[in-house]
């Protein structure tokens, strides 16, 4: 209710009794009628009298129906900072320099191109942030790094599933890099705070452009007149060069990128997509969103009884299916066919997928129980330590399972992208809960930055151990060991299988190599779109070409039959 609506009335003679006494001040003449003559009439009435807030220049009162608006823009206020200063010419000259690249280079594909373009984008919010006042803090220093170091990984493999995963880390770490979060909510939305720096960067550039045009019109004419008689001069001498010699034609060639009339709309799009992904980091350099003031309320607390006794029986589940496990799995062979009467590889697949989500489900279930913990009394916490650590424990024993079956599963089908990648996610799982138990030790101040840590470690990892050249390493190995491989689906990865597909015999190396080599001798890529697992590949089959063959008929090809024969619910996946 607002004030004016609850306020009492002054009785109609009499002083106010919040007055002192003694001599009559203003506003007792005002309150009191008998001070004043009586009113003739035909007069307009006296207004009404204006409330207890108004009388002291305060604000009216806040409107109830819009209590929670008010709130979210006032916890918005404090994470917003003030508007940077106007954007430095350094600045700046990255931000053009790094449009300029992306539109050169990205054109062709991801290689060093990606690093390359990275770099002046990584220095332009290095001014920003130096000139806002900000300091190089370790954790934003390993951020950095750790997103550049993702950016080998186009470098170094041709594969693009890889690829992709690297290249998003690298922004999400470039993110968190600029932003500074530590907790768990700040963490999440720090790593997708650069999205939200565009408008604004745009805004801060535009401004920027304007304050030196009108106040440096002169510079920044000389400065485009002197980049456009620049150009003008290489291309004039660079062609009359190029067409005095062909070697250096060719090593002219080699390094300029082909801009054609054909490619000039994607290539305008890669510049723009360069210019706003720069004015972005910078920005966020300068005036960093601080997520961290975004907190989450804590749950209400539980009573031990309430609280412990479901995670009890869950942890009595748990050790009971893994004393079940360890009889089963350490049984061999012979002990999975009498229990359950199905095939080794068969017992290894039906349940890897269970014990995944279980993994998943059970890291949740720690989340909840932590947000409803005990704390009231001194015990409260050696109880919430043994109940979760014993959980986190044999969840662990959980995951060794789940990769143990999956082990059981690639030898008995093969390895494929799909069976490595959910290997590596339960693996990393795995590291999750390592990481909660050494938190529950030594303090989770350290933990959601552990925890987004160990996923760019993982998927970095995973893209320099090159899993294509994986899956084809195991598929050859099994195919040595008297099973049967699956041509077909070998010869769809990428070049980063050459150097294991080359080891087969033939005509089973051609059958392979023979759409991969076509694929690479259409491919004119230049040297900064071209990965060393390309160039390594090209090498190969220069010295040894696949040669063209008509027996490949068929994608089970082997000594021993196909090791797929009743199970056609499990084909071979291209992912």
């Amino acid at each position: 209710m607002s004030d004016h609506m609850s306020e009492t009335p002054r009785p109609a003679d009499g002083p106010d009794p919040s007055e002192p006494s003694g001599q009559p001040g203003t506003s007792e003449l005002i309150a009191s009628p008998k001070a004043l003559p009586p009113e003739p009439r035909g007069t307009v009435p006296e207004p009404p009298k204006v409330p207890g807030y108004a009388q002291h220049g305060g604000q009216y009162p806040p409107n109830p129906w819009r209590q929670g608006s008010s709130q979210q823009a006032s916890a918005l206020s404090t994470l917003r900072p003030a508007a940077p200063a106007a954007i430095h010419g350094a600045t700046l000259c990255c931000v053009v320099v790094t449009a300029i690249l992306s539109a050169l280079l990205l054109g062709d594909g991801l290689g060093v191109n990606a690093l390359i373009v990275a770099v002046p984008a990584t220095l332009g919010a290095c001014f920003a942030a130096r000139t806002a006042g900000r300091r190089l803090r370790p954790w934003a220093a390993l951020w950095a790094l750790g997103g550049l170091g993702l950016l080998a990984v186009p470098a170094l493999r041709d594969a693009g599933w890889p690829v992709f995963l690297a290249v998003v880390s690298a922004i999400a770490l470039g993110s968190l890099a600029l932003h500074g979060s530590r907790s768990w909510l700040g963490v999440f939305l720090g790593s997708l705070g650069l999205f939200s720096a565009i408008a604004d960067g745009l805004a801060w550039g535009g401004r920027g452009v304007r304050a030196r045009m009108t106040g440096s019109r002169g510079r920044l004419g000389v400065v485009l007149r002197s980049i456009a008689v620049a150009v003008v001069l290489l291309i004039v001498f660079g062609a009359l060069f190029a067409s005095a010699d062909a070697a250096f034609a060719d090593v002219l060639g080699d390094l300029m990128p082909d801009v054609s009339l054909t490619g000039s709309p994607w290539r305008f799009f890669l510049f723009l997509v360069g210019l706003v992904g720069a004015l972005a980091a910078a920005y966020a350099a300068a005036a960093p969103i601080r997520w961290d003031g975004l907190t989450v309320r804590q749950g209400k607390a539980r009573g031990r009884l309430e609280w412990a006794l479901p995670l009890i029986v869950l942890n009595l589940l748990f050790a009971v299916f893994i004393a079940v496990q360890l009889a089963v799995l350490l049984g061999g062979y012979d002990k999975v066919m009498a229990e359950t009467h199905l095939s080794y590889s068969a017992y290894a697949r039906q349940g890897f997928w269970q014990l995944l989500w279980a993994t998943v489900l059970t890291l949740l279930v720690i989340a909840l129980a932590l947000r409803w913990a005990p704390r009231g009394r001194d015990g409260d916490r050696t109880l919430v330590r043994s109940v979760l650590g014993a959980l986190c424990l044999l969840t662990l024993i959980v995951v060794a399972s789940a990769l143990r079956r999956m082990d059981l599963y690639v030898d008995a089908y093969g390895l494929t992208r799909l069976r490595i990648s959910v290997a590596a996610v339960e693996l990393w799982l795995g590291v999750v809960l390592v990481l909660i138990m050494a938190a529950g030790v030594f303090g989770a101040r350290m933990l959601p930055r552990a925890v987004a840590a160990s996923a760019a470690v993982g998927v970095l990892a995973f893209g320099l151990i090159s899993p294509d050249g994986l899956i084809a390493e195991q598929n050859v190995q099994r195919y040595r060991d008297d099973h049967s491989i699956d041509i077909d689906y070998l010869k769809d990865l990428s070049a980063d299988a050459v150097p294991a597909l080359d080891t087969l015999p033939e005509p089973l190396r051609s059958c392979a190599l023979m759409d991969i080599e076509r694929s690479l001798r259409t491919d004119d890529a230049p040297w900064y779109a071209t990965s060393w697992g390309e160039a390594r590949a090209r090498d190969i089959l220069k010295r040894n070409p696949a040669g063209p063959t008509q027996s490949c008929t068929g994608s089970r090809t082997g000594t021993g039959g196909s090791d797929r024969d009743g199970d056609e619910s499990d084909p071979y996946d291209p992912y």
